[in-house]
């Protein structure tokens, strides 16, 4: 956070800056669900200098990373979810709001809704949902109309049923902004201008700046937890951008990240002439990548000096993560594994150690299948328990 102008009294006669630098843990991913943990920090440095009032704009910068919110080939399907959400270098609790519906009325009337953060009116509920009765099943309907933040909600919800759903916003950049902004207010420090997203590059090294409060992240080995154990896109895609403004000195963008992926990939012994890379998830259909190359990779990272960071920071049969809740007994924490799914196409790629005793790497992918996903892990643990048995 930084100043421009100075202090009068109780007044920054000037505007503050905010920015962004493409961390994606300012929620509560690592502050004890405290999701206004950073704020309080960068309200707390204010306040204590005993600024009650700015008199100018609050401005977020963004150039950190390119303008394209999405990489190319996303679904639009995806783009009302937490999983679809956009990618800035200025983004709060993972660019969504977090909406919870309580079905508490009589039946045929429209439940009641809150979100955070403190049901801000950044973003706009149509709320057409209805109350069904007790033994009905729920009915799931969100939509964001693309390009707004308006949302329509049209569940249908069994009496009594709470329902929790982090939905996307538009503008993560502005979101912030206008969050920190009423964030601010709410504590007691008015602001008199307006919120402005700047998405131009500035020296802050210049004497016209005053740097009042920095915050960084937790270590990378953390956020990569939320990348492989949760299996979460926006770190991911945020990870990507972040890594390719700090290799390059440029606008992080996922064409640059992806370019330092394949390099590794190719260290790695990936023959990538057989991968299309078009994002850093894989939520893009035409990415496209072998179970072959995917498990010489878990092979050749055994010998890398940040191998047990990595091998950490997988999800754990049984134990943790997006495998928390897979495979049996017999081969609970015998499994570190990373879990793929788009529509149609269902993977798991990992670290087996057999029964006897040999760790081996694992790589099984279904395409274009059409049944039920939970079929479709049925069937790779099957595998997967063979592979174990016989080896």
């Amino acid at each position: 956070v930084y100043g421009w102008g100075q202090q009068r009294g109780n007044t920054w006669d000037g505007d503050i800056f905010v920015r962004g630098a493409g961390d994606p843990s300012i929620s509560g991913d690592f502050y004890r669900d405290d999701r206004f943990h950073v704020f309080d920090k960068f309200f707390d440095a204010l306040y204590s200098r005993g600024i009650r009032r700015i008199d100018g704009n609050v401005i977020g910068n963004d150039a950190f990373f390119d303008q394209q919110a999405y990489p190319e080939g996303w679904s639009w399907q995806d783009l009302s979810f937490y999983y679809g959400v956009e990618v800035s270098a200025l983004s709060f609790n993972n660019n969504a709001v977090d909406l919870t519906v309580y079905a508490n009325g009589d039946m045929g009337e429209t439940p009641e809704i809150e979100w955070f953060p403190f049901d801000t009116d950044y973003v706009n509920f149509v709320n057409e949902q209805v109350i069904t009765p007790r033994d009905t099943e729920y009915d799931e309907f969100y939509r964001r109309l693309l390009g707004t933040n308006t949302i329509l909600l049209r569940s249908k919800l069994p009496k009594g049923y709470v329902e929790k759903e982090s939905l996307s916003i538009n503008n993560a950049s502005m979101f912030f902004m206008d969050t920190f902004k009423k964030y601010l207010e709410d504590g007691g420090i008015s602001v008199g201008g307006r919120i402005i997203v700047d998405s131009q590059s500035q020296d802050w090294s210049s004497n016209e700046y005053t740097k009042l409060v920095e915050h960084q992240s937790v270590p990378l080995r953390q956020l990569l937890t939320r990348v492989n154990k949760n299996s979460d896109n926006f770190y991911t895609e945020m990870l990507l951008k972040t890594m390719a403004a700090e290799h390059f000195d440029a606008a992080g963008s996922t064409e640059l990240g992806i370019s330092l992926v394949e390099d590794f990939a190719a260290s790695m012994a990936m023959d990538t002439s057989r991968v299309e890379l078009v994002d850093g998830s894989g939520m893009a259909p035409s990415t496209l990548l072998t179970a072959s190359d995917l498990s010489t990779v878990l092979v050749n990272m055994r010998e890398h000096p940040q191998f047990e960071t990595y091998k950490n920071s997988l999800s754990v049969s049984g134990r943790n993560g997006s495998l928390q809740y897979r495979f049996g007994d017999e081969l609970a924490q015998k499994l570190y594994g990373k879990t793929g799914y788009v529509s149609g196409v269902r993977s798991l790629s990992g670290y087996l150690e057999a029964a006897s005793g040999q760790t081996l790497a694992v790589s099984v992918i279904t395409n274009n299948y059409t049944g039920e996903t939970s079929y479709i892990d049925y069937v790779h643990e099957k595998i997967i328990n063979q592979i174990y048995q016989n080896n």
